[in-house]
């Protein structure tokens, strides 16, 4: 039965709204994960996935020090997720023994995903205690806050890009379009349809007036216009299925859900004329023209996925190592960026678990995620409405993750966990007491705390190559700052990089090549790998770097292949790069 206009008000918001609650710990979590423009290299993420790890660590040690578990009620699903994490985290640590991929990266992914775990099972928890509106309350709150800032970032991106300075708000890399504080068009929109899904349930649960919550859905679908998102348009029409499918909605606020595209159609037309009398550019709009086709990219990626996969079918090519496997193999027509991911997190398993482990892990998320599904349609009153929306955000993080690698990121990572938690915990029954356990409660609090500490030692070991690349006026020497990096329990391999890319003899630090390739190969590392084999007399394997460098056509390496144009054409002053190898060799020959 629908729920009518006059529903009564959540009992759990008062308590979510308190100063120090749950909902103030979530907004926190949200805000400096995805609010953060200020970055350092080596990594333009870092920091606010640092600060996710601290933000949503203390939001589930806030949830639950003020809920009383008693033990926990989880569906199958809960197992199917944790199994198919923990199978995840079995092959990330067995990357350094299978495909020598450095300790740094192993230990980093490893960890993240134990953190995943956490959040997950925090989840199911707050569920099985009797506190889903609670804690789905406050992640609502959390993600209207940040989207309606983002919102206001992306605006100014768009209608003022002058005014990115780059420190509070990020300079957009795409002219016409909104990227948020994330530098990215489609995170800034996965957000901001969170934001939009955040709202229907504020004004379900009675948080909301109806024509503020009206009006917030609408913004928010405006910037998702303004991101000029392929995924984000999907994900629109995401939201209008729902609309359809969900009976339980008032019929106001399904009306205006089912409204979706109109809503984002009026928008696009709206600032398509901006754009055309005012002599600015509309990013959506060159998103439509050829030159804003992602097949040259995205399709040619998948298309060497798939052939990665046919020549590692049983073990694929190690967790983590699809950038190491892709950029050695031999692929005359690759797409010219240097891709670190496959873009489709489906084919992502299959070519670094193989074919095998990946059908077993994807079987258990799909299971995970029917019983999702099915646990949210069979809900009633308001915590079915909770169920449905925490639902709808996990359901759109997997359409993006099929197009995108979102989860990649710790502030899309952790609330997605935390969500998919909510959704496969099982409540107290009314009929069965529920026995009140202070233990569990404090388990999961001390659990949280150690995640929020994780982010702050995640920090503290950054900032140990961040002197590498951004040097302070009273820095140690190169040579003594890149030592220091290379102790990195996390970031060993961005100080490998710099080692191996300032020195003028490669050869004299072919160890430190262990940790750098294995994180992105880009021009300049393998100019300097295949000089240091060429520095060594290993003509073959320099010649085979420098043919697959030659496959990418980037021009920083003009210079590299320009020696060639006056080369003699044969004898020992001819440059190793001019020639290509006798024999092909592939990854497993630089390992």
């Amino acid at each position: 039965m629908p729920i009518p206009a006059s529903a009564p008000r959540s009992t759990a918001l008062p308590e979510a709204m308190t100063p120090f609650g749950p909902a103030s710990a979530a907004i926190l979590a949200a805000c400096v994960s995805t609010l953060l423009a200020y970055n350092v290299p080596p990594s333009s993420t870092v920091l606010n996935q640092a600060l996710a790890h601290v933000g949503w660590g203390i939001f589930v040690a806030v949830l639950c020090w003020t809920s009383m578990f008693s033990r926990i009620r989880a569906d199958s699903g809960v197992a199917s997720l944790l199994a198919a994490i923990g199978v995840l985290v079995l092959a990330s640590a067995a990357a350094p023994l299978w495909i020598a991929e450095p300790t740094s990266l192993a230990w980093s992914a490893a960890g993240t995903l134990a953190v995943t775990a956490v959040m997950a099972v925090s989840g199911a928890a707050a569920t099985a205690s009797g506190r889903l509106q609670l804690a789905f309350s406050s992640i609502a709150w959390a993600w209207l806050v940040a989207g309606a800032l983002s919102l206001a970032v992306g605006a100014l991106q768009v209608f003022a890009p002058d005014w990115a300075d780059g420190d509070w708000i990020a300079r957009t890399g795409f002219i016409g379009r909104a990227v948020g504080n994330l530098r990215q068009p489609n995170h800034l929109s996965s957000l901001l349809l969170w934001s939009a899904v955040s709202v229907v349930w504020l004004v379900e649960s009675g948080a909301l007036p109806r024509r503020l919550a009206f009006l917030l859905y609408a913004l928010m679908l405006a910037g998702v216009v303004m991101s000029a998102s392929r995924t984000g348009m999907i994900g629109v029409v995401l939201l209008a299925a729902w609309g359809v499918m969900d009976k339980s909605l008032s019929r106001s606020t399904r009306r205006l859900v089912m409204l979706s595209p109109a809503i984002y159609v009026a928008f696009w037309l709206g600032l398509a004329a901006w754009a055309h009398d005012s002599q600015h550019v509309f990013g959506g709009e060159a998103r439509l023209t050829a030159e804003g086709d992602l097949s040259s990219s995205r399709f040619g990626i998948w298309a060497n996925t798939l052939q990665l996969v046919v020549q590692h079918p049983w073990a694929g090519v190690g967790f983590g190592g699809f950038n190491f496997a892709w950029s050695l193999t031999a692929f005359p027509h690759r797409p010219v960026a240097f891709f670190d991911h496959t873009h489709n997190i489906s084919a992502q398993f299959m070519v670094e678990l193989g074919l095998p482990l990946a059908i077993f892990v994807l079987a258990l998320l799909v299971h995970a995620l029917w019983r999702s599904f099915v646990l949210a349609k069979s809900a009633s009153g308001l915590d079915g409405i909770a169920l449905r929306c925490a639902f709808m955000m996990v359901l759109m993080m997997a359409l993006h993750s099929q197009l995108e690698y979102p989860l990649w990121y710790a502030y899309f990572l952790l609330p997605t966990a935390i969500a998919f938690g909510l959704c496969l915990g099982r409540g107290p029954d009314a009929i069965e007491p529920v026995r009140v356990s202070r233990v569990w409660s404090l388990g999961f609090t001390i659990a949280g705390l150690l995640v929020a500490a994780s982010g702050i030692l995640t920090l503290y070991d950054y900032m140990k190559v961040v002197a590498i690349f951004s040097p302070t006026e009273t820095a140690a020497p190169l040579p003594e700052r890149i030592a220091r990096g290379q102790k990195s329990w996390f970031f060993s391999h961005h100080a490998d990089y710099a080692a191996v890319t300032t020195t003028d003899h490669p050869s004299e630090q072919m160890d430190a090549f262990k940790g750098a390739t294995h994180y992105l190969l880009d021009t300049r590392l393998m100019m300097a790998w295949a000089k240091a084999y060429a520095e060594r007399g290993d003509l073959e394997r320099a010649r085979n770097i420098a043919q697959r460098l030659r496959e990418f056509h980037n021009e920083k390496s003009d210079d590299f292949f320009a020696e060639c144009d006056d080369a003699p054409p044969s004898g020992p002053e001819r440059p190793f790069q001019c020639d290509p190898p006798a024999k092909v060799m592939g990854p497993e020959d630089f390992r």
